[in-house]
This record gives C-alpha cells, structure tokens and sequence, in this order.
C-alpha cells in the first residue's frame, strides 16, 4: 500500500470518527439533559405534592375549629374531603419518593389516622356540647399531633424543595453547557470535516498523478524516457490501423555496433549516458507523428505513420544512421557508435505489427551480421521457415528429455600414430524427423538463447562419457566447440572448473575450440576469456583457421595451443597446389610459434601423405574414423589397439558433420 493511500484512509477513517464523534457529543447532550430534565420534573412534582399536603392538613385544623365553633354536617364534609385529599397527595409521595420518602410518609399516614380518630371524637363531643371532653381530647390529642405532622412534613417538603432546587440548578447548568459547547462542537466538526475532505481531495489528485505516472511508466522507458515495447505495439497497431491505399506504415528496427565495447570497456555508467543520448538525436530526424522507442539494451524501434512506400523508409533509416556517426560526448569522451538498421513497410512485407516486427529483426540481423549498415526485409534472407520455429520449440523439450546424443570423431598425432583426441559432435535424435544434422538447429539455439542450455548439455555429456572410452589413467583429451557468446561470458571459466570439479577430472582432458570469426566479435573480452581457461591448464584451438578475420599480429597474443586448418584447404590439397601452399604456410607459421597443428577434413591417404610431408602434427576426417557414439569409438580404440595403431578407415566416407558451436 502507497503512503497516499494509507493516507487516505486515514482520512476517511478520519471522517468517520468526526461524525461519529459529533453524533455521540448530540445524543449525550440531549440524552444529559432530558435526564436532568426528568430529574427536575419529578423532583418539582414531589415537592408540590408535599406542599398539597401541607395545604390538606392546614385545610383540615382550619375545618376542625370551624366545626368546634358552627357544627354542621356541611363542615364535617369538607373535613372528610380535605383528609382524603391529604391521605391522597401521601400516598403520590410514597409513590415518587425515596426510601427515606416512604419511612416520613408511613410515619405521618400513621400520626394521621389517630389524628383523624381524635377529632372523629372531638366533633362527637361537640356533638353533645361536652366542652370539658373537647378541650382535653384538643389539648393532649389533635394539638400535639398536629405539631408532630406539621414538623414531619415541614421535614421533608423543604428537604424535597431543596431537592427540585438542584435538579432545576443542574438542569440549567446542562441545558447552559449543551446551548455552549453544541455550537463549538459543531464547528470544530465542521472544521475538521473541510480539512479531512481536503486531504481526501489532495490524495485523490495525488493518486490521479501517480495513476497517471503509472500508465506512463508502463510505457516508457526508465532509462532514457523513450516509449517501450508497450507503446510501440500500441502506436504500431494505430498507424496500421489507420492506413489507407495511398499509405503504408514503416518500421524501423535499430540495433547499436560497438555499444557492448564500450560497456565492457568504460562501464555501465558511461553505456546508459550513451543510451539517453539517442532518443534526441534521433527525433530531430523524425516527424512529431514518429514514434521512437527502445526495446532493451541498445536496440531501438521506429514507427513510421503515413509513408508512401519503402523508399521514403530506406531514406528516413539512412538519415537515422547518418545521425548517429557523429561522436556522443559522455563525461568528455567522445564515444562513437553506428547502427544496423532492419526495415519493413506495411502491405510489402507484412500486414499485422506481429509479422512486421518479426521480419524487421530477421532484416537487422542480416544488416548486422553482413556489416551492411542497413537492410530491408527480404524473404530469401529469413531463414525461420514454419518448419524451423517447430524445431526451435521441440529443441526445448529435447534438452529436457536428452535427445541430444554426442559422437565423437578421433584425432591421429602423424608423429606417433596414435589417438590423441577426439572431437565431441552433437546430433539430435528427434522422435518424429529422426536424426537432424546439428547445422538445422545449432543455428536455431545461437538465435535464440538456447544456446547456453545446449552448451551446459554438450560439456556435461562429454565429461560424462569420458570413461566409456577413455583409459581413467591416462584420459585422451575431448574437444568441444563453443560460439561467440561464450567469449563474452564473464562467468565461463568458472562454469567449466565447476564443471571439471564436479566430475574430478583435470582440466587437461578438455580442449575448447573457438573460430576466428568468433574472436573478432570483441578481441579484447575473447582474448581475456581464453586466457582465464588457459590458466586453468585447458588446451585452446582456433578452429576453421583461414577462412576468417585474424590477422598474426593477434594470434601471437593469444593463449594457443592448437590450430585446425580448415578442410577448404585440406580435402583436395594433393591436387590443388594453392590449397597446398596454404596450408604448407600455415604449418609453418604454427610452428615457428609453437602451436600444434590440426588438420580437419581427411579423407584420404593421399591427403594424410601430403600433410606429413608438409610437417603437419595432427589430422582428423573420414580417412581415420567417422564421427561415433561413445560405445562405438571404445570399441574402434580397442580394434585399433589390436591392430597396431595404424589409421583404420570405418565404412565409405560420407556427408561430414559439422562441429557444434556452442557457448556455456
């Protein structure tokens, strides 16, 4: 959970807790009040019904000296009346009263029934003009009883006046602070509602403003601010959406040379301020309806909206490239970079923005590969036919379930006559196309990234199979062949002694092959690579040596140890006097600096006759033994063994297999 949205919770649960505090402070203060209220009431009503009562009794002494003084029966009536009217107003403060109420009321209800009694005498002694019998029942009975009735009333109605005194007090002082504090509560309510509703408003913005930089960021490049992927397919299906007859939509896919130099070379830091660079340089070029966008690492996608056709795109990608070979000030270097560009136009090349991307990244990697700066989509060139993108797929299965089987091709020293290698070759034994020559996937998993899967497979097998062939005293070294992208894996040397470790063997029974081309890739990572495994006590050869870009000067500083000459010039060397000459000069150059040559491609005893003359030291093809599964070539070393060691030929020659070219 953001803060801005812990905050506006906060807020709401701000907001309940106001007006549930608001709402409380209403109803106490009405619920205190109407309680003081009722309070005020019923203590006023107990003193009045005191106050009847006094009323009563004084009504009924008033009565009795009227009656002593005019006996009548119309006085005797209002009597009786007044006392039921003062037994009444009794029993409704029994009633509403207290404990101590009821003990006052019971004692004066009992004082006034003998009081009742005596003057029910005295009027009888009136009656008969008994003036002696009405003095003493008026002077021992009715005046002190009176008395004693008078003083217990008096009691208790001044106690209870008081008492309805200070509920009216406490009703007055509730119904002040409620008429003060109400307002003031409220305002303060309202007070704080405004400013809880103002942070609501302000979070809401806020959140409104971090939605907003969400979907932005979710297509937009952190690094350099440029759309991204996400972007690109959108405004892509836009433009091709929106295009008419008279209009195509370009693409343009671009790929940066050199860029990993310099991130090897200067580090990240300096490769990122290379990357922010681009996007501007590149949109001064650009129309405003143009998108650019970067797709990872240094490739970039440009959608070209409403152009006529592929030659306003060939135009727009050439400004592009011109664009960028001028110099990047970073940190005050000067960093140069070039781009490979890959083009496709909507109705010629494709038109759904899938088929369009996917042919502009077959066109840039045939503009990379080939070194032509820029190159637009050409079906001849793309080599991901329906039927390779189901091998692509099934290779993935295949490395999980070990389809993959290795063979393995000896190598003769012409010195001794004797093995001293062997080369590992992989084939796939696919369950449904049957056995698939390595060059109809290898290429496949270089492409793609499975290569490094591959190469942790091939390497593992190898080792694995040593034993079933190889004599654990005296192993003969396995050579395997690893591509571009191993070179520039900074983790390889120790993937492979992790490798060795794991099981125990020495790192003098691996030989590691790279091509020149290989090496040219990035000299400087190659040549640090090679000399981390050959630190480790690994044999290094250049494989297919002539054919690719070295020049001496780099060989010199290589960590070699072994040069194949490849079978171009080896296979018809006795009868083509060039290729004779070529490898002759080769030979000679290994050995003048100590390297061990290896020729690859033999296949007859000719050709193994002309490259001992030549001074060769190792040779390898179809006129020794044919590529075999590890069981197989235990049991050609036995046969060879028994035989003295001399080159043993396995069947007819047929198609060669080619070398796997694979990176850990």
């Amino acid at each position: 959970m953001t803060s801005a949205q812990r905050l506006s919770r906060a807020a709401i649960v701000g907001l309940v807790v106001v007006f549930i505090a608001v709402s409380g402070f209403a109803l106490w203060s009405t619920q205190t009040t109407s309680s003081a209220a009722r309070r005020a009431v019923a203590a006023s009503e107990l003193a009045d019904h005191y106050q009847q009562a006094m009323k009563a009794m004084i009504r009924e002494e008033s009565l009795e000296q009227t009656y002593l003084k005019q006996p009548s029966q119309l006085v005797r009536d209002e009597y009786d009346t007044a006392t039921a009217a003062l037994v009444s107003e009794l029993q409704l403060v029994n009633r509403d009263s207290g404990d101590s109420g009821r003990a006052g009321t019971a004692r004066v209800l009992a004082l006034h029934e003998l009081q009742v009694q005596s003057v029910h005498r005295i009027f009888a002694a009136a009656d008969r003009h008994d003036t002696a019998a009405v003095n003493l029942i008026l002077s021992q009975e009715l005046e002190p009883r009176f008395t004693d009735i008078a003083e217990v009333l008096t009691q208790y109605a001044e106690a209870q006046h008081d008492k309805s005194v200070a509920a009216l007090t406490e009703l007055r002082s509730k119904v002040s602070f409620s008429a003060t504090v109400r307002p003031l509560v409220f305002l303060v309510g309202f007070v704080l509602v405004l400013l809880l509703c103002w942070v609501l408003r302000q979070v809401r913005r806020q959140l409104y403003r971090q939605r907003e930089q969400a979907v932005r960021d979710s297509l937009h490049d952190p690094l350099t601010g440029l759309g991204n992927r996400a972007l690109l397919a959108e405004r892509f299906d836009e433009a091709l959406h929106r295009g008419s007859d008279d209009s195509r939509t370009g693409l343009l896919l671009l790929d940066l040379d050199r860029f990993k130099e310099i991130n090897d070379t200067l580090g990240h830091h300096y490769g990122d301020q290379l990357l922010t660079q681009i996007g501007p340089r590149l949109q001064r070029i650009l129309r405003a309806e143009d998108t650019i966008a970067r797709l990872g690492g240094d490739e970039f996608a440009v959608v070209l909206p409403d152009i006529t056709g592929l030659d306003a795109a060939m135009l727009v990608a050439e400004k592009l490239r011109y664009a960028l070979t001028a110099p990047f000030i970073v940190d005050g270097l000067n960093l140069q970079v070039e781009a490979s560009i890959g083009v496709v136009v909507s109705g010629e090349h494709g038109d759904d923005a899938s088929t369009l991307l996917q042919h502009a990244d077959i066109a840039m990697y045939v503009a990379k590969k080939q070194n032509i700066g820029i190159f637009p989509y050409d079906p001849d060139a793309d080599g991901h036919t329906p039927h390779k993108l189901t091998l692509l797929s099934d290779l993935r299965r295949a490395l999980e379930r070990r389809e993959l089987v290795l063979h393995y091709q000896p190598k003769i020293s012409l010195r001794s006559g004797e093995v001293c290698g062997v080369e590992a070759l992989v084939r796939w034994q696919h369950p449904q196309h049957g056995l698939i020559a390595p060059d109809q996937f290898i290429p496949l998993a270089e492409h793609t990234g499975l290569i490094g899967p591959l190469t942790d497979y091939v390497l593992d097998a190898a080792l694995t199979e040593l034993h079933l062939w190889s004599d654990p005293s005296d192993h003969i070294p396995v050579a395997v062949n690893l591509s571009t992208r191993n070179l520039l894996d900074g983790r390889l040397a120790d993937k492979i002694r992790a490798l060795l470790r794991h099981h125990a063997l020495a790192a003098t029974v691996l030989e590691l092959e790279v091509t020149e081309s290989a090496l040219m890739t990035d000299p400087l990572r190659a040549r640090q690579t090679l000399t981390q495994l050959y630190d480790l006590g690994i044999r290094i050869a250049i494989d297919d040596f002539g054919v690719g870009y070295s020049n001496l000067s780099q060989l010199k500083t290589l960590p070699v140890t072994h040069l194949k000459i490849d079978r171009s010039f080896v296979t018809n060397m006795d009868t083509d006097p060039s290729n004779a000459h070529i490898v002759k000069s080769v030979i000679d150059l290994s050995r003048n600096l100590g390297i061990t040559t290896i020729a690859e491609g033999v296949e007859t005893q000719a050709t193994m006759t002309a490259l001992r003359v030549a001074g060769c030291d190792v040779v390898q093809g179809y006129y020794v033994s044919r590529p075999l599964p590890a069981a197989e070539l235990a049991s050609w070393l036995r046969t060879r063994q028994g035989r003295g060691g001399g080159p043993e030929r396995r069947g007819t020659p047929g198609p060669a297999l080619l070398p796997i070219s694979v990176p850990i």
